[in-house]
């Protein structure tokens, strides 16, 4: 395998990673810490389009995780970032929640139900069949299909919730039309969050809980890829897949030392003077 050259940014999924069911997992602290002080660009990735940045940031500062607004990208800024370069200006029926409609609002998307150039499909708790039969025939009728993200299921307490890529295959099957996947596995959600922070990927990394979707992105983006078993993937699960990451460990408190801190040889001296 060729050496990599060294990591200079960092991308890391949010669930199962950082947080779980709503708690830091052990060293997301740290880690976030050490990034903070490396000054090195990096984001905070997730699939949930239900929440803007600008609320994970305040729920993440709640459990003592402090990731500015700018370091979280979410399957929704993705979504929009490529509608923004496909159609800019245009109209959309949307069905999800503030993270998707703030985020479509932001780059001028008018959301309507009258002859929209795309249906956009995003993660909701409350799916409403009169929605979703509104967005069949919308798309009957000519609409564009796009989803934010593939996840067939989601995390609660209660245990897994249908999520976007269950509902995407209900409409899927209702019209006979595919969607367009914006979020993970779809490196585009990849290399629009390093453009967001003016990185590269040969220099990046990517850690993640779930083959199928950060390791597989990662991969796809060609970054180096990092699994964390404190998710969805047990170390049995790997070899289903005709992939591999580039590294398995078993947490994020691994990765701590990692992240290069700046030289202390440039840090200005601190003591007596003569």
């Amino acid at each position: 395998m060729a050496e990599r050259k060294p990591i200079t940014s960092w991308l890391t999924d949010m669930d199962g990673v950082l947080i779980h069911e709503g708690i830091p997992i052990p060293g997301a602290d740290a880690f976030i810490k050490r990034l903070r002080d490396s000054g090195l660009p990096f984001l905070v990735l997730t699939n949930n389009s239900i929440y803007t940045a600008r609320d994970l940031h305040a729920r993440l500062q709640r459990m003592g995780l402090d990731v500015p607004v700018e370091n979280i990208w979410t399957s929704a800024l993705a979504t929009a970032q490529f509608l923004d370069d496909q159609r800019p200006g245009g109209t959309a029926y949307v069905i999800g929640e503030a993270g998707l409609t703030t985020a479509l609002h932001d780059i001028g998307y008018v959301l309507t139900d009258h002859d929209p150039d795309y249906v956009v499909l995003g993660e909701t708790r409350t799916y409403s069949f009169e929605a979703l039969t509104k967005a069949i025939r919308l798309i009957n009728a000519g609409a564009r299909f796009i989803c934010t993200n593939p996840d067939e299921t989601g995390p609660s307490a209660e245990g897994p919730l249908p999520a976007t890529g269950s509902v995407a295959a209900l409409i899927t099957k209702a019209t006979g039309k595919d969607p367009y996947f914006a979020g993970k596995p779809n490196p585009l959600m990849m290399r629009t969050g390093l453009n967001a922070i003016g990185a590269h990927s040969e220099t990046s990394a990517m850690i993640g809980d779930r083959m199928d979707t950060d390791v597989l992105a990662g991969l796809e983006a060609g970054m180096q890829t990092f699994l964390v078993l404190t998710g969805l993937t047990t170390v049995a699960d790997i070899d289903r897949y005709p992939f591999g990451p580039s590294h398995v460990v078993e947490s994020i408190a691994d990765l701590v030392d990692l992240v290069e801190l700046p030289d202390q040889a440039d840090q200005p001296t601190t003591g007596n003077r003569d």
